[in-house]
């Protein structure tokens, strides 16, 4: 019984490594991902050689896998706190919502507008880049401002200069300057 136990605990451990390690190789993130993968093949080789040493019995290969099912959703669940990455909105708009446009640059967001023709009117299209871990907030304030906006999000792979990048350099020097100071002392 206490090998089942430890099989199903294992796969629930394994699972979520397997995420974040696909989610890294996804990302760019190689060094990470290689990092995760070591942990993640030392846990696999753990279980699988548990599962397969002795007896083959049913409630191994069951605990096995009803602690993969959890280990996904346990998976879905960490990637979604640590929000990796960033997310492109295409927010579009029935009128130019000077105020919303405003808010959101005031809140540190990169707002990019554009006119555009549609069927019946003139059409407002903002393209917004945020942190994954922003979205949430940056949902809100859309739906405050905006409650018929239409808009898309997808995950971009790269990006290159504009705001945003702009910013995220001023802060790694930042953070590069204070680590200068600490080691200096």
């Amino acid at each position: 019984m206490w090998d089942i136990m430890l099989i199903f605990f294992i796969q629930i451990v394994f699972v979520p490594i397997l995420t974040l390690r696909t989610v890294f190789m996804v990302k760019n993130q190689k060094e990470r991902a290689s990092f995760v993968g070591a942990l993640e093949a030392l846990v696999y080789i753990f279980g699988v050689s548990l599962v397969l040493s002795g007896e083959q019995s049913i409630g191994a290969m069951v605990a096995y896998s009803l602690g993969f099912g959890i280990g996904i959703y346990l998976g879905g669940i960490i990637e979604n706190k640590l929000a990796i990455g960033y997310t492109a909105y295409n927010v579009n708009l029935q009128s130019k919502n000077e105020a919303l446009i405003e808010k959101l640059r005031m809140e540190g967001y990169g707002v990019t507008l554009y006119a555009g023709e549609g069927r019946d009117s003139e059409r407002y299209k903002l393209e917004i880049l945020t942190k994954r871990s922003r979205e949430p907030k940056l949902e809100v304030l859309i739906e405050e401002y905006e409650p018929k906006a239409f808009i898309i999000s997808y995950e971009p792979r790269k990006f290159k200069g504009g705001f945003l990048v702009k910013a995220m350099k001023r802060r790694l020097n930042l953070k590069r300057q204070k680590k200068e100071k600490v080691t200096e002392v």
